[in-house]
Protein backbone atom coordinates (compact mmCIF):
# COMPACT_ATOMS: atom_id res chain seq x y z
CA UNK A 1 0.00 0.00 0.00
CA UNK A 2 2.90 2.60 0.80
CA UNK A 3 5.24 1.87 -2.38
CA UNK A 4 4.32 5.01 -3.95
CA UNK A 5 4.28 7.02 -0.74
CA UNK A 6 7.98 8.27 -0.93
CA UNK A 7 7.30 9.96 -4.65
CA UNK A 8 3.16 11.05 -3.21
CA UNK A 9 5.48 12.70 -0.35
CA UNK A 10 7.51 14.92 -2.21
CA UNK A 11 4.48 16.04 -4.52
CA UNK A 12 2.81 16.63 -2.01
CA UNK A 13 4.90 19.22 -0.48
CA UNK A 14 4.17 21.74 -3.27
CA UNK A 15 0.68 22.33 -2.12
CA UNK A 16 0.10 21.92 1.90
CA UNK A 17 -2.97 23.04 3.64
CA UNK A 18 -2.94 26.44 5.18
CA UNK A 19 -5.35 27.00 8.04
CA UNK A 20 -5.49 30.44 9.58
CA UNK A 21 -7.30 30.35 12.81
CA UNK A 22 -8.91 33.89 14.90
CA UNK A 23 -8.23 34.37 18.26
CA UNK A 24 -10.47 31.17 20.43
CA UNK A 25 -9.90 33.41 23.52
CA UNK A 26 -9.51 30.18 25.92
CA UNK A 27 -7.33 27.51 27.15
CA UNK A 28 -6.89 25.82 23.42
CA UNK A 29 -7.62 26.73 20.15
CA UNK A 30 -10.62 25.35 17.93
CA UNK A 31 -9.87 22.01 16.90
CA UNK A 32 -9.04 22.31 12.89
CA UNK A 33 -10.13 19.45 10.61
CA UNK A 34 -7.67 18.14 7.97
CA UNK A 35 -8.22 14.96 5.64
CA UNK A 36 -7.60 11.59 8.15
CA UNK A 37 -7.59 13.55 11.40
CA UNK A 38 -7.61 17.33 13.08
CA UNK A 39 -5.22 19.34 14.93
CA UNK A 40 -5.46 21.74 18.01
CA UNK A 41 -3.21 23.90 20.41
CA UNK A 42 -3.38 23.54 24.30
CA UNK A 43 -1.76 24.91 27.34
CA UNK A 44 -2.62 24.61 30.81
CA UNK A 45 -2.34 27.36 33.60
CA UNK A 46 -0.39 30.78 33.94
CA UNK A 47 2.74 31.17 32.85
CA UNK A 48 5.08 30.38 36.03
CA UNK A 49 6.95 33.07 37.97
CA UNK A 50 9.94 32.17 35.05
CA UNK A 51 7.67 32.68 32.22
CA UNK A 52 7.46 28.97 31.30
CA UNK A 53 3.97 28.14 30.02
CA UNK A 54 3.29 24.02 29.55
CA UNK A 55 1.06 23.25 26.37
CA UNK A 56 0.52 20.27 23.82
CA UNK A 57 -0.08 20.09 20.45
CA UNK A 58 -3.16 17.32 19.75
CA UNK A 59 -3.11 15.29 17.07
CA UNK A 60 -6.25 13.43 16.15
CA UNK A 61 -5.85 10.57 13.50
CA UNK A 62 -8.67 8.68 11.67
CA UNK A 63 -8.27 4.85 11.67
CA UNK A 64 -5.86 4.61 9.32
CA UNK A 65 -4.01 7.33 9.17
CA UNK A 66 -0.58 7.84 10.83
CA UNK A 67 1.79 11.14 11.38
CA UNK A 68 5.18 11.72 11.85
CA UNK A 69 8.25 11.31 14.85
CA UNK A 70 10.89 14.12 15.17
CA UNK A 71 12.71 12.53 11.98
CA UNK A 72 10.13 11.20 9.29
CA UNK A 73 13.07 9.46 7.71
CA UNK A 74 14.09 10.03 4.14
CA UNK A 75 11.11 11.55 2.59
CA UNK A 76 8.37 12.03 4.96
CA UNK A 77 7.54 15.27 6.56
CA UNK A 78 8.50 16.36 10.52
CA UNK A 79 6.30 18.51 12.85
CA UNK A 80 7.70 21.51 13.22
CA UNK A 81 6.15 23.91 15.89
CA UNK A 82 7.34 27.51 16.89
CA UNK A 83 5.15 30.19 18.96
CA UNK A 84 4.31 33.77 19.06
CA UNK A 85 3.37 35.58 21.70
CA UNK A 86 1.63 38.74 21.16
CA UNK A 87 3.46 39.07 18.21
CA UNK A 88 6.65 38.12 19.24
CA UNK A 89 8.77 34.91 18.93
CA UNK A 90 9.07 32.79 21.89
CA UNK A 91 11.38 29.73 22.41
CA UNK A 92 9.59 26.48 21.86
CA UNK A 93 10.80 22.90 23.17
CA UNK A 94 8.98 19.96 21.34
CA UNK A 95 8.38 16.77 23.31
CA UNK A 96 7.87 13.26 21.43
CA UNK A 97 6.22 10.23 22.68
CA UNK A 98 7.96 7.04 22.52
CA UNK A 99 7.19 6.34 18.03
CA UNK A 100 6.53 2.93 16.22
CA UNK A 101 9.10 1.77 13.46
CA UNK A 102 6.74 1.06 10.03
CA UNK A 103 8.13 -0.18 6.75
CA UNK A 104 5.88 0.95 3.83
CA UNK A 105 8.01 -1.74 1.80
CA UNK A 106 10.44 0.99 0.25
CA UNK A 107 12.00 2.46 3.77
CA UNK A 108 11.43 2.01 7.23
CA UNK A 109 10.11 5.09 9.33
CA UNK A 110 9.18 6.25 13.10
CA UNK A 111 5.55 7.89 13.71
CA UNK A 112 2.67 7.39 15.69
CA UNK A 113 -0.88 5.59 13.91
CA UNK A 114 -2.87 6.54 16.79
CA UNK A 115 -3.93 10.18 18.25
CA UNK A 116 -0.90 11.60 19.54
CA UNK A 117 -0.21 14.68 21.63
CA UNK A 118 3.69 16.71 21.38
CA UNK A 119 4.50 17.99 24.55
CA UNK A 120 5.21 21.80 24.07
CA UNK A 121 6.73 24.28 26.88
CA UNK A 122 7.84 27.79 25.63
CA UNK A 123 8.98 31.47 27.71
CA UNK A 124 7.30 33.92 27.23
CA UNK A 125 9.25 36.72 25.01
CA UNK A 126 11.27 39.21 27.01
CA UNK A 127 8.65 42.35 27.61
CA UNK A 128 5.89 40.44 27.78
CA UNK A 129 4.29 40.06 31.16
CA UNK A 130 0.69 38.69 30.49
CA UNK A 131 -0.04 37.15 27.57
CA UNK A 132 -3.42 37.54 25.28
CA UNK A 133 -2.98 36.26 21.93
CA UNK A 134 -1.12 33.15 21.64
CA UNK A 135 -0.18 31.25 18.19
CA UNK A 136 1.17 28.19 17.22
CA UNK A 137 2.33 27.98 14.00
CA UNK A 138 2.54 24.16 12.74
CA UNK A 139 3.43 21.92 10.03
CA UNK A 140 3.36 18.16 9.83
CA UNK A 141 2.18 15.36 7.90
CA UNK A 142 -1.10 13.11 8.41
CA UNK A 143 -0.78 10.19 6.12
CA UNK A 144 -2.70 7.20 4.41
CA UNK A 145 -1.73 5.97 1.08
CA UNK A 146 -0.51 8.97 -0.06
CA UNK A 147 1.09 11.80 2.70
CA UNK A 148 -0.78 15.34 3.43
CA UNK A 149 1.10 18.26 4.47
CA UNK A 150 -0.69 20.30 6.90
CA UNK A 151 0.34 24.20 7.51
CA UNK A 152 -2.12 25.63 9.99
CA UNK A 153 -1.91 28.71 12.37
CA UNK A 154 -3.62 27.75 15.76
CA UNK A 155 -3.90 30.63 17.93
CA UNK A 156 -5.65 31.03 21.70
CA UNK A 157 -5.41 33.40 25.03
CA UNK A 158 -3.41 33.01 27.99
CA UNK A 159 -5.42 35.32 29.48
CA UNK A 160 -8.62 32.95 29.84
CA UNK A 161 -6.55 30.06 31.39
CA UNK A 162 -6.88 30.13 34.98
CA UNK A 163 -9.02 27.43 35.69
CA UNK A 164 -8.61 25.06 32.69
CA UNK A 165 -8.65 21.98 34.22
CA UNK A 166 -9.85 20.29 31.14
CA UNK A 167 -6.91 21.26 28.95
CA UNK A 168 -4.24 20.84 32.07
CA UNK A 169 -5.44 17.38 32.55
CA UNK A 170 -4.21 17.03 28.59
CA UNK A 171 -1.13 18.34 28.67
CA UNK A 172 -0.17 16.73 32.17
CA UNK A 173 -0.76 12.90 29.85
CA UNK A 174 0.83 14.45 26.96
CA UNK A 175 4.25 14.95 29.21
CA UNK A 176 3.27 11.78 31.40
CA UNK A 177 4.01 10.40 27.93
CA UNK A 178 7.24 11.29 27.35
CA UNK A 179 10.16 9.19 27.76
CA UNK A 180 12.29 9.45 30.99
CA UNK A 181 15.18 11.53 30.61
CA UNK A 182 18.63 9.83 30.45
CA UNK A 183 20.04 8.89 33.30
CA UNK A 184 23.53 7.31 34.59
CA UNK A 185 22.33 3.61 34.11
CA UNK A 186 19.85 4.56 31.40
CA UNK A 187 22.53 6.19 28.64
CA UNK A 188 23.90 6.35 24.88
CA UNK A 189 27.82 6.47 24.29
CA UNK A 190 29.04 6.74 21.20
CA UNK A 191 31.69 4.63 20.11
CA UNK A 192 32.64 5.02 16.33
CA UNK A 193 31.65 7.32 13.77
CA UNK A 194 32.20 7.75 10.05
CA UNK A 195 30.74 7.67 6.31
CA UNK A 196 29.35 4.70 6.46
CA UNK A 197 27.95 4.54 10.25
CA UNK A 198 27.27 5.87 13.26
CA UNK A 199 27.99 2.69 16.05
CA UNK A 200 26.52 2.93 20.13
CA UNK A 201 26.77 1.28 23.55
CA UNK A 202 23.72 1.55 25.50
CA UNK A 203 24.24 1.03 29.27
CA UNK A 204 21.08 -0.31 30.98
CA UNK A 205 20.53 -1.83 34.48
CA UNK A 206 20.91 -5.16 35.20
CA UNK A 207 17.91 -7.54 33.88
CA UNK A 208 16.67 -4.74 31.22
CA UNK A 209 16.74 -5.32 27.61
CA UNK A 210 16.74 -3.01 24.25
CA UNK A 211 13.88 -3.08 22.60
CA UNK A 212 14.19 -0.31 19.73
CA UNK A 213 16.21 2.42 18.93
CA UNK A 214 15.07 6.09 17.35
CA UNK A 215 17.93 8.30 16.46
CA UNK A 216 16.72 12.05 14.62
CA UNK A 217 19.19 13.46 11.82
CA UNK A 218 19.13 16.83 10.96
CA UNK A 219 20.02 18.98 7.71
CA UNK A 220 23.39 17.27 7.57
CA UNK A 221 23.05 13.87 8.18
CA UNK A 222 20.18 11.11 7.57
CA UNK A 223 19.88 8.34 8.62
CA UNK A 224 18.53 4.66 8.37
CA UNK A 225 16.90 2.71 10.75
CA UNK A 226 19.78 1.31 13.64
CA UNK A 227 20.43 -2.14 13.49
CA UNK A 228 20.75 -4.15 17.17
CA UNK A 229 24.17 -6.07 15.82
CA UNK A 230 25.41 -7.36 19.73
CA UNK A 231 23.09 -7.35 23.06
CA UNK A 232 26.20 -6.85 25.04
CA UNK A 233 25.20 -9.38 27.94
CA UNK A 234 21.89 -7.56 28.45
CA UNK A 235 23.57 -4.13 30.05
CA UNK A 236 25.41 -2.97 27.19
CA UNK A 237 23.90 -3.53 23.81
CA UNK A 238 25.33 -2.00 20.42
CA UNK A 239 23.53 -0.65 18.03
CA UNK A 240 24.94 0.51 14.61
CA UNK A 241 23.04 3.28 12.19
CA UNK A 242 23.30 3.20 8.91
CA UNK A 243 24.19 6.37 7.34
CA UNK A 244 22.32 7.58 4.27
CA UNK A 245 23.55 10.76 3.72
CA UNK A 246 26.36 13.15 5.43
CA UNK A 247 27.57 16.80 4.31
CA UNK A 248 31.51 16.71 3.60
CA UNK A 249 32.83 18.35 6.26
CA UNK A 250 30.17 19.42 8.29
CA UNK A 251 31.14 20.00 12.21
CA UNK A 252 29.75 17.21 14.40
CA UNK A 253 26.57 17.47 15.99
CA UNK A 254 24.39 16.34 19.16
CA UNK A 255 21.52 13.79 17.98
CA UNK A 256 18.25 13.61 19.62
CA UNK A 257 17.38 9.47 20.51
CA UNK A 258 14.58 7.96 21.84
CA UNK A 259 15.72 3.95 23.26
CA UNK A 260 12.88 1.78 23.79
CA UNK A 261 13.91 -0.91 26.56
CA UNK A 262 11.67 -3.67 28.23
CA UNK A 263 11.26 -1.31 31.56
CA UNK A 264 10.34 1.81 29.47
CA UNK A 265 11.36 4.44 26.84
CA UNK A 266 14.42 7.13 27.83
CA UNK A 267 15.39 9.93 25.60
CA UNK A 268 18.73 12.22 26.17
CA UNK A 269 21.33 13.56 23.02
CA UNK A 270 23.99 11.72 21.67
CA UNK A 271 27.52 13.68 21.28
CA UNK A 272 29.09 12.79 17.79
CA UNK A 273 32.54 14.61 19.01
Amino acid sequence: MFRTMSMIRLLALASPVLLLASPAFSASSEWYQVEGGAIRFVTAGEPGPDGLVRGALQIDLAPGWKTYWLDPGSSGVPPQVSVDVQDKNAEVEVGFPVPQRFDDGYAQWAGYDEPVALALTFRLPEGVAHAQDVTAHTFLGVCETICIPVQAELTLSLGDNADAAEEAAIVDAAFAALPAPAAENLSVDLVSTDDKAIVIDAQLPEGVSALDLFVAGNENLSLEAPELVSAGGGTSPRFRIPVAFRTPGAEPERLRYTLQTSAGAFSGELSLR
